[in-house]
């Protein structure tokens, strides 16, 4: 059996441990977490309670640990899960700054002990073929991606004061796994322009943001993001593979080649029969098959390779860094009209 430990015990560090206790070769031997209701959780589960993460590291010494902690301690407690030699799971974002990723990154490094980051996505079978589909080459070259997150978060979402303000917004806590997947499907960001309006609420976090992407590889993209939008077009719902969210079928992301164009998650490949075809000739549609997973018991049973060093972290400490400031990178852009060029911004933050 596999030991791991869970530090947090909000919801998705609940859900981490439901996971863990259905899933066959692991057991979940503790939670660390000063809250009263993670005395219960722990209680609930048959596992061991700490109120000090340190501690728990000490004295239970498991086998690995999921990070499910407010983004400011992820670079504190991935110090100590590297310091005691225990890979983790870090929920993401990896850090609440770049230099914090940064630093994790090369300590994890350093000492080589792995590091996985909570981007889920990457885990879902539409994602990940989504990718093989693109290195294969059979859209192409790409050339235009577009992406949207439009949803409609409810009033007392934002009772929690940190909500609304700066840094509490659909960027960092949505968007950044948009992001990652465009990063992980076409490639690099290299530079980002936005715009951001709070005129939905009037709080002073940002609602709604419009973003124009350049990739290394020369694609052009654009994404628009709001979480004052009633629609189903979000990974969440077009999916069907989030927690919580209802499933209506449907693509969030498409991919655009010079061969053909591809809509994800719905994995809608359009092409024409012969080549030379153009705008004006028919195209046929063929749709991908995926192998029905889950994301998140996939991305368990990853992370429990990287424990037992079979695999290497799909989303390294330095990866998940790469993601977050391509994120940063659209805040700042917003806020300063103009345009960010992404290994700058992680240059500046050396």
């Amino acid at each position: 059996m596999i030991r791991l430990a869970v530090i947090g015990a909000g919801l998705i560090g609940r859900e981490h441990c439901r996971l863990i206790q259905d899933h066959d070769g692991v057991d979940l031997i503790a939670i660390a977490d000063p809250s009263a209701a993670a005395e219960t959780l722990a209680r609930d589960h048959g596992c061991s309670y700490y109120s000090d993460y340190a501690a728990m590291l000490d004295e239970a010494a498991p086998d690995g640990v999921i990070v499910a902690l407010p983004t400011g301690l992820h670079a504190e407690v991935g110090h100590a899960c590297i310091e005691r030699a225990v890979p983790c799971l870090i929920e993401k974002p990896i850090a609440d700054t770049l230099p914090a990723a940064l630093g994790l990154a090369h300590a994890s490094e350093a000492a080589g002990v792995p590091i996985l980051v909570g981007h889920h996505r990457r885990h879902s079978p539409d994602i990940r073929e989504a990718r093989h589909i693109v290195i294969a080459g059979s859209l192409g070259e790409i050339v235009a991606v577009n992406g949207l997150w439009l949803a409609d978060k409810p009033d007392d979402y934002f009772d929690a004061a940190w909500r609304r303000e700066a840094g509490g917004g659909p960027v960092l806590i949505n968007l950044i796994h948009d992001i990652d997947c465009l990063r992980f499907i076409v490639g690099e960001i290299a530079e980002v322009r936005a715009f951001a309006s709070n005129a939905a609420r009037g709080f002073a976090v940002e609602d709604t943001v419009s973003i124009a992407l350049r990739f290394e590889n020369g694609a052009l993209g654009s994404f628009l993001l709001s979480d004052a939008a009633a629609s189903p077009f979000t990974w969440e719902t077009t999916s069907g593979q989030a927690l919580y969210f209802p499933h209506r079928p449907g693509d969030c992301y498409v991919i655009g080649g010079r061969e053909a164009s591809l809509g994800v998650p719905s994995m809608s490949l359009w092409r024409h029969k012969d080549a030379g075809q153009h705008w004006q000739h028919p195209l046929i549609e063929e749709r991908i098959p995926l192998d029905g997973s889950r994301t998140y018991p996939n991305q368990l049973r990853h992370f429990l390779e990287v424990v037992q060093g079979a695999a290497e972290p799909l989303v390294s400490a330095r990866d998940a860094t790469l993601t977050l400031a391509a994120t940063l990178a659209v805040q700042i852009a917003a806020a300063d009209d103009r345009t960010v060029n992404v290994r700058g911004l992680l240059a500046e933050a050396v």
